[in-house]
């Protein structure tokens, strides 16, 4: 590694640092993926950078941006001081990009996976971030063809922002479990609820549940050691589930399938968001939170992976399993004291069926894959 490089990510590490001890707590944003679908069939389609091209100028233009594939299509809400004000802009972003593939004839996707459209026809868009990392990962990258929900949590200081995400780890599986949208993948029902995180989670590197760190100082040494080591370039090459985030001074969460709902996904966003700041509190009072070992969280994971909402997770307090929709109550419960100061309440819910219930329960009904996906992009078309 040259001296260059290595003063860069030396700088860049201070600087995330020193923005994190700078933050102000718990603005929030929000980031959806959407695939881009032709509206007669459905087929996912290589138009990206026509709609970036037809969105200059317009309101949209600086919230959307490329991600991997030129079949799909991300919108970001910006910064919003409360959660009340970020839901209002997930359902504007929502309704600009909608309007905006319409006139392009295109309709938008947001299950965590195409039911049937080949990762073999689907183009890395041209940009040099994009380029690169399909230089590092080939197949990896080429098969990640899913959409997931993102959730920024600002939190002031650094070593606080560590100890959330450690905290965080620890509901990772009950948050795969609520947002499970993706059973229906290649062509086939997969069986599992969250065949997303399948695809993206088990086949990248430095992804799913992260170690727990010991402050900024842990966290450091060991993006530095990456860095050394040239096992990677740049920061954003860290796709675990939760991580601080080197660019913004915020905890991001990464673990969930999209959304066709938008009120689903609200509800969604509102909970990860809950349950950052509800950590954040838990530590400045002194509060245990818990701290599992990777091996038992990811125990529960493959659970969330494979029976969603629909199956068990494993309470391990009490040393047994508890229906997973009982568990999300419990999570209910525990944010509520900051729930409605950050303006999540109203928006705090269990679905009676998330989409993967719904797509499985059409399955068996006899109901066609396309019918089924057609279903679940007429729900994203509403809005309000």
């Amino acid at each position: 590694m040259g001296e260059e490089q290595r003063l860069a990510w030396q700088d860049q590490l201070a600087t995330a640092r020193e923005a994190f001890d700078s933050a102000t707590d718990f603005t929030v944003a929000v980031e959806e993926e959407f695939a881009l679908l032709d509206a007669d069939t459905l087929d996912m389609v290589n138009r990206f950078e026509e709609l970036q091209a037809a969105a200059r100028g317009t309101d949209l233009e600086p919230h959307l941006v490329g991600e991997l594939i030129a079949s799909e299509a991300e919108v970001r809400t910006g910064k919003c001081g409360d959660f009340a004000v970020v839901a209002a802009a997930m359902a504007e972003r929502r309704a600009q990009l909608q309007s905006l593939a319409r006139d392009h004839g295109l309709l938008l996707g947001s299950t965590g996976t195409h039911p049937w459209a080949r990762w073999q026809d689907q183009r890395i868009i041209d940009t040099p971030h994009y380029r690169r990392n399909d230089e590092l990962l080939r197949y990896v990258v080429w098969r990640n063809n899913t959409f997931g929900l993102h959730v920024h949590v600002a939190v002031r200081g650094a070593d606080r922002a560590v100890a959330v995400c450690n905290a965080m780890r620890n509901f990772l599986p009950e948050l795969l479990a609520v947002s499970a949208s993706s059973p229906l993948v290649e062509n086939v029902n997969s069986g599992l609820h969250s065949a997303r995180t399948e695809i993206f989670t088990r086949m990248f590197p430095r992804c799913g549940i992260p170690d727990a760190y010991d402050g900024w100082r842990g966290f450091e040494e060991y993006v530095a050691f990456l860095y050394r080591t040239r096992s990677i370039d740049e920061h954003t090459q860290l796709w675990w589930s939760v991580r601080p985030h080197l660019a913004y001074p915020t905890v991001e969460i990464r673990i969930c399938d999209g959304q066709p709902d938008l009120g689903e996904s609200q509800s969604l966003a509102a909970l990860m968001y809950a349950l950052a700041v509800r950590c954040a509190r838990a530590l400045d009072d002194g509060e245990a939170l818990p701290n599992l070992p990777n091996r038992l969280l990811e125990e529960n994971l493959w659970r969330a992976i494979r029976y969603g909402l629909s199956g068990e997770l494993i309470d391990f307090d009490a040393g047994d399993t508890l229906p997973a929709r009982a568990r999300i109550e419990q999570l209910l419960d525990w944010v509520a004291p900051v729930a409605d100061e950050t303006g999540a309440s109203s928006f705090l819910a269990v679905p009676a069926a998330n989409a993967a219930e719904r797509q499985l329960a059409r399955v068996a009904e006899g109901a066609s894959l396309r019918e089924i996906y057609a279903e679940q992009v007429a729900a994203g078309e509403r809005i309000g």
